[in-house]
């Protein structure tokens, strides 16, 4: 389509994995049919979402998900900055529903009652809407049309600490606290939560349906099956494969680490290795006085029987990372740079996949927006400009192609 701006990339840095024998294809027909030798493309679609109704401007999107209809929701924080109040602008309700072509569908969320510092979302198997709050302690589960509370998780403005206030110190060990979770992920066979309680504490929480505490694995370090010390959302993000196994994403630590149900180390995949470690994009102080926020933000899977490729979002270098998960969780490409125009990202927070393949980002801080970007078949690693500089920090590290799309 004219006017779509297409963005696409390619490194070739190798991701080494911890495990023997998790990252096999299925098969090898599979390989061979999912395009072994082929990197998924993908353009931007400019005109995503349609203009919100009533004046709304939205804050800070801080989670982005999909349910059975292929809906997408939003959850935002409603923080405008003062020139946005000045003018009178109304914040968008905290939860949008939109449906493919980007028309709001449904909106809904009481401030008073939904987490303090909204952050992540998940629509279940029975299409309930799971919401998690980095200010607060607790994750709530709502009716799909955002009617009803049916389960709330931690107690609202108590965390898992000893002095029950939410943020560090954190005690890492509450049967029904939380400490400012960041994400959650459902079992469809039984019901049970996976929540990533990763701002204040630093593990994987798991609850039954009904909400109660079943277990947990975590704490703070760089070993195998730890979080990075420190706030900032480690875990940050807790996504299930189809086989099962639950991929958390140790952000300041640059890597996804993969569990079975039971918390027990399937493997570790490195994204970006050094980012979480130096202040300012790709490594280098960028002049904001910020801290470095490292990479491995949010996750998904493509749509293939096999989940052949993993669409890793990498934070700290506003990149969307593509890894062939049948050759070693290689990263083969990916698209975005740091910016505010169409296909590029300002602190990149979230990505979901509807059935179709085609991909939902959500932005925080000065990004603060949604976009869509639609699968366009597959490029060749030839046909790709191949930046090579540094394996860690690429200036461009998508390589830096930029063009119209030709259909």
């Amino acid at each position: 389509m004219k006017g779509w701006r297409y963005l696409y990339a390619g490194t070739l840095v190798l991701a080494v994995v911890v495990g023997v024998g998790l990252w096999n294809p299925l098969n090898r027909a599979d390989a061979k049919k999912d395009h072994t030798d082929k990197i998924p493309r993908f353009v931007v679609d400019p005109s995503w979402p349609k203009p919100l109704p009533n004046r709304w401007v939205t804050g800070e999107v801080a989670g982005t998900c999909i349910d059975s209809q292929d809906h997408i929701f939003t959850v935002t924080r409603r923080n405008l900055d003062a020139l946005e109040t000045s003018f009178g602008w109304p914040p968008s309700p905290p939860v949008i529903e939109f449906d493919g072509e980007g028309n709001v569908v449904n909106a809904w969320g009481n401030p008073a009652i939904l987490p303090n510092g909204i952050h992540g979302c998940f629509v279940d198997h029975e299409d309930n809407v799971w919401i998690g709050g980095n200010g607060d302690g607790i994750v709530q589960k709502y009716s799909h049309d955002g009617s009803t509370l049916l389960l709330q998780i931690g107690t609202r403005g108590v965390c898992d600490s000893p002095t029950g206030a939410c943020g560090l110190p954190s005690s890492n060990s509450s049967p029904v606290l939380l400490n400012q979770p960041a994400d959650i992920a459902v079992d469809p066979s039984n019901g049970d939560a996976y929540i990533a309680d990763g701002y204040g504490n630093h593990r994987v929480a798991v609850f039954n349906r009904s909400g109660l505490f079943l277990r947990q694995w975590g704490s703070p370090g760089t070993g195998p099956g730890q979080f990075a010390p420190g706030g900032g959302g480690h875990p940050h993000c807790v996504v299930f494969d189809k086989r099962g196994l639950l991929y958390v994403c140790d952000r300041a630590n640059d890597r996804i680490q993969v569990f079975d149900k039971m918390g027990n180390l399937q493997g570790i995949i490195p994204v970006k290795p050094g980012t979480g470690s130096v202040p300012g994009p790709f490594g280098r102080p960028d002049g904001s006085g910020r801290g470095a926020v490292g990479s491995a933000n949010d996750l998904h899977f493509s749509i293939d029987r096999a989940e052949k490729y993993m669409y890793v979002n990498d934070v700290g270098n506003s990149t969307l990372w593509i890894f062939d998960r049948f050759a070693g969780n290689r990263i083969l490409g990916g698209f975005g740079r740091p910016g505010h125009q169409a296909g590029e990202f300002t602190l990149f927070h979230s990505v979901a996949v509807d059935s179709k393949g085609n991909m939902y980002t959500g932005e925080t801080v000065g990004g603060r927006r949604s976009q869509k970007f639609v699968p366009r078949g597959h490029v060749s690693a030839d046909q790709l400009e191949i930046f090579r500089g540094s394996p860690v920090y690429d200036p461009l590290p998508w390589a830096g192609r930029s063009g119209r799309d030709a259909d």
